[in-house]
């Protein structure tokens, strides 16, 4: 079952080796871009080659032999879902719960992703061309923290999805119909308690589907699944908005709470199988040097156009060097 993963990172209260701790700061990722990529379906990106380490300091050499060895059969797979959610029923419906211990970095987060949105709706959904109500899905949404700070703000309505029963109810209690947060034209509408990797979206409903620190949840083969369900769920111009952690390279599986954390490439591919394209991105800034490096993926199903890019009369005038 898919699980709320809030803003992970081996701490000293969530791993006891230190040692370990500098491994998993040396493995996060710390470049800043925006730009628009494409991966056409057969291009094979050589990261799902590379290694990766789980919380206990043990090297896999690949994705393919960590997932055998954790979801290769359907009991095995069963297991894993489970021992996620188990996870997650043991921790308290706040905000320090969900955010490992790290409340303070929410309001970095919504800052970061607000500015990121902002961009996203501006060139996607102009003001001045929307002539129906912007719907939003905030999946792994728990207590409903980002819905509650971040998208109910700039969307008609929003729909949470979240496993774990004690999350979804504090933010049914907070957001539900009785709540004053809700106004006739920002609300926070369906709350379905159900696994990411079981969930089918309502055809044509939603503009934006916003993904945020659960996607580590699933297996390979689930995230290529959900992605191509959710696709249905999109209106025409939709797209995805995934924010996750990042390792350098390979991935480092936390043996606790049963999720992986992904390189930048091993994303791409994943987007790749899914039939994806990255639309922008966008690097979190302001959070703990312990912690993962975060970015954020405006991923649609279209092909994004390329910009012209023509140079300036002082530019193509610059004398060159002459080979």
């Amino acid at each position: 079952m898919k699980v709320m993963k809030a803003n992970w990172a081996f701490s000293n209260r969530e791993c006891s080796v230190i040692g370990f701790l500098r491994t998993c700061v040396s493995l996060s990722s710390g470049s800043s871009h925006r730009c628009s990529v494409s991966f056409p379906p057969n291009r094979r990106i050589r990261c799902m080659d590379a290694a990766g380490l789980d919380s206990d300091g043990r090297e896999f050499k690949s994705p393919d032999e960590m997932w055998t060895e954790q979801a290769g059969d359907p009991n095995k797979k069963t297991l894993w879902y489970r021992n996620g959610v188990s996870y997650w029923e043991g921790v308290e419906a706040s905000m320090d719960g969900v955010l490992g211990g790290f409340a303070n970095v929410n309001e970095p987060d919504i800052k970061c992703s607000e500015e990121f949105l902002k961009i996203i709706l501006s060139e996607r959904f102009p003001a001045d061309a929307r002539h129906q109500p912007l719907v939003a899905l905030d999946c792994g949404s728990g207590i409903g923290r980002i819905t509650k700070n971040l998208l109910i703000r700039h969307f008609n309505e929003v729909d949470l999805l979240e496993p774990v029963s004690h999350f979804l109810e504090a933010a049914r209690q907070t957001l539900g119909p009785e709540n004053h947060m809700n106004s006739d034209t920002h609300k926070a509408v369906n709350f379905y308690c159900v696994p990411l990797q079981d969930f089918t979206p309502e055809s044509g409903r939603y503009d934006v589907i916003w993904i945020q620190w659960c996607i580590g949840h699933l297996t390979d083969d689930d995230f290529v699944s959900f992605f191509k369900r959710a696709k249905v769920g999109l209106k025409p111009g939709g797209l995805f908005i995934l924010k996750e952690n990042l390792a350098r390279s390979g991935f480092v599986l936390d043996n606790e709470d049963r999720s992986v954390t992904r390189s930048d490439l091993y994303f791409k591919e994943l987007f790749s199988r899914c039939g994806l394209h990255v639309y922008k991105s966008k690097d979190q800034r302001g959070f703990p040097e312990e912690l993962f490096a975060v970015k954020m993926y405006a991923l649609t199903t279209d092909v994004p156009k390329k910009v012209n890019r023509t140079r300036s009369k002082s530019q193509a005038n610059r004398p060159r060097i002459i080979k």
